[in-house]
Formats: C-alpha cells, structure tokens, sequence
C-alpha cells in the first residue's frame, strides 16, 4: 500500500461561484483520485464536500454507493485503505495535532492505528498485507518513526531529530525496509531504515532502527516514491523507485539493497513524478507524469527494457494518474474551463471528483457544476528579464470594447506553478468582471531545474520583476485596464503581494494577502524547522549570517512605501506563517498611516470548510470590486462597529472566516 495520500497537494481546495452569482450556495472539495484496496480494488476510499467540509467516504465501485465515514467540526483531509480493507485517516485538532484511526470497510468502531502514541503531527502512514504498520509522527522538530500490528501497541524504529515523513516500506530477505525522506535537497534526502524481525508484535528485532542507505540530494533534489517488490528467478526482487534532478532534467533511479543506487536513462526537461504500476510477471513499469509548462504529459517507462511510451491524454491538467490492478489506468483531469473529472481506461465506476454531491444510496451523482464556466482563457509568454514568462490569462466578457480590471492570482511555493486547471477563484472573479492573470515567474516548477532555481535578484524581488513585466505586456496589449491593477496571494503568494505593493508601489491598486510571510526575519525565527532549513537554501544562510538578505526582501522594510489599499487576513493557528509577524507589519502599516483592513481566522495555515472559504471569498472579491471597479460596483464596506470586530483576532473557538485560494504549505518543502 502507498502512503496515505495528502490530497491537497495535488488538488485545490476551492469553492464555486461568485458572491451574488447563480450558484446558491458554496462548496469545498479537495480533488484527488480515491485510493483502492490492493487485495479487493472494488473496494476505495476517497474525500470529498459533506455540508461543506471535506469528508472521508468509501466508495464500491460494484455498486456505485458511498458511506461517509468521518464527521468531524473541521473537517477530515488525509485518508487512505490498507489492503485488508480497513479505513485510515488522521484525526486532528484545530492546530493539526492528532493520531490515526482506522474501522473496517464496511462499518465499525473507531480504533487507534497504534496504541499508546502520543498526539502529534502526520507524517508518513504505510500498511502491509500482514497488517504491520510503519507511521511518522512529528513533534515539534523532530520525528518519531513507530511500528507495530494495526490496533495494537506501537514501537518506535527511529526518533530523527529533524522533520521527516515516511514514505513506504517493503519485505526484503526476512527484514521490513523503511524509506523516510527529509528535504529533498539534503544530505539525508532518503534514509532507509532496516526493521528486522518478521513478527513485530514479538519484539525480537534487535537491528530496529538500523540505518540501510543515505541517499543524499544536495547535488541536485532527490524525491522518493515507493517500495516494489516483483517476482524474480532468484526470489522476490525490492526496489525503491526514486526521481533524481540533474543539471539539466530529471531523471527515473532506483535503489535496491544488494545492488545500491542506480539511474535510468531517460531524462525529462521539466519536473516528473512517477509510480509503480502493480507488480506481475510482466517487466517492470512505472507511470511518469510530467508538469510542462502549466500542463500535464504522461508516459510509461519499462524500466526492464528501456522503453519509454508517451500516453495519450486530453490536453490540461492531470491533478492526478494511477495505474490500477487488471491494466486500469485512473486519472484526474481538469482545464481552466472544467473542473476536475476522475476517469478509468476500463471503465471502472469512479466516485465523483469532490465538486458533485456524494451518494450514498446507490442512485445518480448530482453535479453542482450545471453552469458553463464564464469568460474566456489562453495562455501568452511574456518577455522578461531573466527569460520568457508563461501566463494564464482570463477574461471576463467584454462590455463596450473596454479592457477589464485584472487581479494576478499570485501562486504559493515557490516550488509550485499555475497550471490549465479550473480554479474555483478564477471563476468568481471572471464571473464578476474581472480578469485574472496567473504567472509563473522565476521560482516556479514546470519549466526546468534552471528557472526553479533563478534567484538572480534576490528572494521575492526576482518574482516580482516578471510580476511587473506581465503586467506591462497586458496592458501594452490592451487586454486589461493600466488604472486598475491587483494582487491576490495566499501563503508564499501572500508574500509576494506584500513585496510588490512596496518595493513597486506605482503599479497596484489594491492587494489582498491571505496568511502572507510579512516579516522575513521574524518569521524565519518562529516558524517550523524545515522551513527554516528552506529559508537558510534561499537565502544563503540565517539572517544573522546574511542580514542584508532578509532585510532586502522582507516586506516588512518597504510597509511605509505601499500606496495601495490592502485587505490582509491572517491566522492565530498558522505555525508556518505565524500571526506574530503579521501583527508587527500591520502596526507598522497603521504607523505609516497606510489604508488597509485586516480579518484574523482561528484557523491553522490551512482550512478545510467551506464556509469559511466562502466568508474570505467574499470579503476580498468585494474588496477588489470595490478598490477597482468604484464603490457603486460592491456593497458599501462594513461600519466602523463591524470592520472593528472583524480586524480583531477572535477568542480560541469556531473559526469566523477562513482561508481564500488553494492555501498551499508556504514554500513548498521540497
């Protein structure tokens, strides 16, 4: 079985329609493929919107009938099934503390993955057809890697003193194998750890904790993806599928533990990903799926005789791809003018992808997406300063012949990129008359190991240099409005609006910034270890070694320049963009009697609720209309009672509004 899937790292939590649109109401949903059983594949267990939160349901894809299987105030985001059948999904609090739990397939209680564990963060779940259990647990910096039998006591393998994940685990000649990834670019990218013993519950493996293999990644980023073990003459045959940067690609390796590390020979110019298919007689294969340039490709790579075989798929966006038991293949596919549709090459009966209503009667799915998708879309390349810069650009229908107002959609990250994918934020902009143009600028992934690592003036001020460029070529073009220029980012995004606002105060008219870093220094000194790790790789050490370097990007240094009304919403929970660097910008905002607002969420960094993505995608399309189509285009702003109420953080309790956009990890860790 794979890890338990986090699907809001390939999907966008995202909520339909416009305020005051044709939809009646909002929903959240967190595409992802569902995960299948591995000893009965009818048999899955996927997320998606319950009276809107994001929910655990299982899913027979014999009958069609799903069963809601969590309920819980905030929502539940991580869930897998073992293949005997049973359950999983981490069960945390508001600040994202909690445990596994795990119930039968078909009903039962709720049981403990592992007894006598500590509350702590997900990092990592595997399960094996014997019911042995491998799982992660973080505490505060450091990792805790356990084991045991599934309901029963848990033993620990390792404690790292370093954030980590498991990453799957594998039978190999009477001892189990743990690989456990740490940041890609480290000198301890993969670790794999020897578990021996083949009962654990007898407690006889005394090599516990022993290290196999380092694989480091600090020439370039390793990333693991998952034990095999296929038949061979010579017995059962593990290996540890690995994706490699090189200086110019990317690149399938692999590692096994009599013969080591080993590379492929194809390379890709853009990022891949990659997955076993499910092992048989048959040669080795592993699904490749490559993000170029805002879309998505998809190749089979037979590792036996070196073939490689591009599959045909629509052009788009593949949030995700599978291949199944029996020669399926699933998919997840969306453009910026559908949202995402989950498909199976055999015709296997497919939950809905999150946005429809879920059945659980065995009748017909509804769809809550029965509107066409307003406005139109393309993509254009910009010239900029260290190169060409790609653009998604959508425009709402035109009125008179006269260029919209736009809003950049500003992407987190910066390992991440915009891709032709619908976007629930998109959609309520255009929809009210909006532009929306998404840039992947310098930092961003899809476009090659070169622009990802292009820094060359600095953190921040590098993405902002092709921010303003875009915005000259649409305006050079008549495409979109030159008085009436906005920014919108959330977490990495949120950074970057703030930067642009101040070090380019002339371009902007309005800002939103949703759980920004707002102060570099400060933010690096309270927020998590492995970002902190990610921080010192940017910037080329601490901010007592390079000072300068922090000071240079931080937007806290430019809040007196910033000329443009700003709504900015923060988090008291958010651990990865804390709360106190954010109250310090907004009082240095209030000292230099800067125009803004602010909204603070009891919440973490992220949200699951569809209620509270609702509340902040009001709040700030109303903001925008307002700063950039006049105060007849919006409802007048809330009174002075009510706007104090709302900037002040709340008490500890249910949250009063949440996040906007896809609330991506800030700085992707890679």
């Amino acid at each position: 079985m794979r890890p338990a899937a986090t699907p809001g790292a390939t999907g966008s939590g995202t909520t339909t329609a416009a305020p005051g649109g044709r939809h009646a109401r909002y929903r959240l949903f967190v595409p992802a493929l569902p995960d299948p059983c591995a000893q009965d594949p009818a048999h899955m267990v996927f997320t998606a919107d319950a009276g809107g939160r994001c929910e655990v349901f299982t899913w027979d894809a014999g009958t069609g009938q799903a069963r809601q299987v969590t309920d819980r105030p905030l929502g539940t985001l991580r869930a897998t099934i073992d293949p005997g059948s049973h359950v999983w999904w981490f069960d945390e609090d508001a600040d994202g503390v909690g445990r596994w739990c795990f119930q039968p397939f078909a009903g039962g209680a709720d049981r403990d993955g592992l007894t006598g564990v500590a509350a702590g963060t997900p990092r990592g779940l595997w399960v094996g057809d014997d019911g042995t259990v491998v799982m992660g647990i973080g505490y505060g910096d450091s990792t805790a890697v356990l084991r045991g039998v599934r309901g029963g006591p848990a033993r620990q393998i390792a404690r790292l003193e370093r954030f980590a994940s498991v990453s799957g685990a594998a039978r190999s000649g009477g001892q189990l194998l743990v690989a456990v990834t740490g940041s890609a670019r480290s000198a301890d990218a993969v670790t794999v750890l020897r578990a021996e013993g083949e009962d654990p519950a007898e407690g006889t493996g005394g090599g516990d904790g022993a290290v196999r293999a380092v694989l480091p990644g600090t020439d370039g980023a390793l990333w693991c993806r998952g034990f095999s073990v296929v038949p061979a003459p010579g017995g059962p045959q593990t290996e540890l599928l690995l994706v490699r940067e090189t200086g110019g690609g990317y690149q399938l390796a692999g590692w096994r533990p009599d013969t080591g590390l080993r590379a492929y020979a194809w390379s890709f110019d853009t990022e891949i990903t990659a997955r076993w298919y499910p092992a048989g007689p048959s040669a080795r294969s592993v699904l490749v799926r490559q993000e170029r340039h805002g879309r998505s490709l998809l190749h089979r790579a037979d590792l036996d005789t070196g073939v490689l075989t591009r599959l045909q798929v629509p052009p788009g966006t593949l949030l995700d791809a599978a291949p199944r038991a029996g020669g399926d293949l699933h998919w997840l596919w969306t453009d910026t003018a559908h949202p995402p549709r989950a498909h199976s090459t055999a015709g296997t009966r497919l939950p809905p992808a999150g946005g429809e209503d879920v059945d659980t009667d065995g009748g017909e799915d509804g769809d809550s997406f029965g509107d066409v998708i307003p406005g139109t879309h393309r993509d254009l390349w910009t010239e900029g300063p260290g190169g060409p810069v790609h653009t998604w650009l959508s425009l709402p229908e035109q009125r008179g012949g006269t260029a919209p107002p736009v809003v950049f959609l500003v992407h987190g990250g910066p390992a991440d990129h915009d891709r032709d994918a619908y976007d629930g934020v998109v959609h309520s902009l255009v929809g009210a008359g909006l532009a929306v143009a998404r840039v992947n600028y310098r930092g961003s992934t899809g476009y090659g190991p070169r622009w990802r690592r292009a820094f060359e003036s600095g953190v921040g001020l590098t993405q902002v240099e092709d921010l303003a460029a875009v915005r000259a070529d649409l305006i050079g073009r008549g495409l979109v409005r030159p008085d009436a220029v906005a920014l919108w980012g959330t977490s990495w995004g949120g950074y970057l609006t703030l930067l642009a606002l101040g070090t380019r105060p002339g371009l902007w008219q309005a800002g939103v910034a949703v759980k920004p870093v707002a102060d570099s220094v400060r933010a690096y000194r309270t927020t998590t270890g492995a970002l902190r790790a990610l921080d010192e790789r940017l910037f080329g050490g601490t901010p007592d070694e390079v000072p300068e370097a922090y000071r240079r990007s931080s937007p806290l240094h430019y809040a007196a320049r910033v000329r443009a009304p700003l709504l900015v919403i923060a988090a008291t929970r958010d651990v990865k963009c804390p709360p106190g660097q954010v109250r310090g910008y907004l009082a240095a905002l209030d000292a230099a009697g800067v125009r803004h607002e602010s909204m603070w969420l009891d919440t973490g960094h992220d949200g699951y609720t569809g209620a509270d993505h609702a509340a902040l995608l009001r709040r700030a399309v109303l903001f925008l209309l307002r700063e950039l189509r006049g105060p007849a285009a919006a409802p007048p702003a809330p009174s002075a009672e009510r706007r104090k109420a709302a900037d002040s953080p709340p008490a500890r309790g249910p949250a009063t509004s949440a996040p906007s956009r896809t609330t991506r990890a800030r700085r992707a860790k890679e």
